[in-house]
């Protein structure tokens, strides 16, 4: 390609990449009411540098203008000072993404947040509601011996709830609830990438799981036991599974409908507009794990002020996911 073509064409980019830097250097003396707002060129800044960095190349190997190299070397120079400079603090990092960016990407994806939770959910009441009519039926999900163990995990006479293994103390089973919380979600958002019917079996197979073990647990006298220990870490655990079916939902629908992308692009579209929700999915798990093993597990408290605190975290959570975030695009 001729010097002059390959400016036609690429000069815009270079005259914009010149702009976001000046506007990232001196935000204050910029207005910007008709062009990208700040954050929006700090997302998409990096990608743009790497074009740059390409252009430059491009221009070295096919012998260019001195000038135009100096330029695109000076646009590379700028860009990468930019981008390698101090970075923000890291906790002020992680909390600019949990009060924005996180619950930013869950309501843009709702239609998907809202399938799985409906798949999850609707699966969950019905065998709920079977094992209530004819209790037998939780058998066709569990084996008798999973059955005992369960009621023996709820038993009133523990001193601790819902341990698999009473030996072990609470900061062996945050670890353990950390393995089996992240296992759960990474299998449900995993399951997307075969069309999303992986993620639609894990989706209802936990729900009629869920359904089954809570009616068979209330219909046999563990109600207090079991639901005092579930509703504290429930609106942790259970919603990031719905996230994470989401996820896997959304990509699912970009392999089945990739549009003019190819299947693969599709899906790797998906899988990176995903990733807010996949890192807060998974935050949410660790801290399903801490409220499970340090505050579910306990005896001690009243059942009553469980409650109390189990409802007070599921407002948290729809308050949170509602109304933080707003600002975001």
């Amino acid at each position: 390609m001729r010097q002059e073509a390959f400016e036609s064409r690429h000069a815009p980019t270079w005259t914009t990449f010149e702009e976001w830097i000046d506007a990232l250097s001196k935000p204050r003396l910029r207005q910007r009411s008709n062009t990208e707002s700040l954050e929006t060129i700090s997302k998409n800044f990096p990608a743009m540098y790497r074009q740059i960095c390409h252009h430059l190349a491009l221009a070295r190997t096919r012998r260019y203008s001195i000038g135009l190299q100096q330029r695109l070397n000076q646009l590379a120079l700028d860009g990468h000072q930019h981008l390698y400079r101090t970075r923000t603090p890291f906790f002020t990092s992680i909390g600019h993404f949990l009060a924005r960016d996180f619950p930013a990407a869950f309501r843009q994806q709702w239609r998907f947040m809202l399938t799985s939770t409906l798949l999850f959910y609707l699966p969950a009441l019905i065998m709920a509601l079977a094992v209530v009519f004819q209790p037998e039926i939780i058998f066709s999900l569990l084996d008798p011996g999973s059955v005992s163990t369960m009621e023996e995990m709820y038993d009133p006479a523990n001193d601790v709830l819902g341990r698999e293994r009473g030996s072990d103390s609470d900061f062996q089973m945050f670890g353990y609830y950390i393995y089996n919380n992240i296992s759960v979600g990474f299998r449900t958002f995993a399951g997307g990438l075969l069309f999303g019917l992986g993620s639609l079996f894990f989706l209802i197979f936990n729900g009629l799981y869920f359904g089954a073990v809570s009616a068979h647990l209330s219909i046999a006298g563990f109600t207090e036991t079991f639901w005092s220990f579930v509703f504290g870490h429930s609106s942790f655990e259970l919603t990031a599974i719905t996230i994470f079916g989401g996820v896997g939902l959304m990509i699912g629908y970009g392999a089945l409908a990739p549009g003019r992308m190819t299947r693969w692009q599709s899906i790797r579209s998906r899988a990176t507009s995903g990733l807010p929700l996949i890192y807060g999915g998974t935050l949410m798990l660790v801290a399903a794990a801490f409220v499970e093993a340090f505050w579910s597990s306990t005896a001690w408290p009243p059942a009553s002020f469980k409650y109390t605190v189990g409802a007070f975290l599921w407002v948290v959570h729809g308050l949170y996911f509602f109304l933080l975030g707003r600002n975001e695009p």
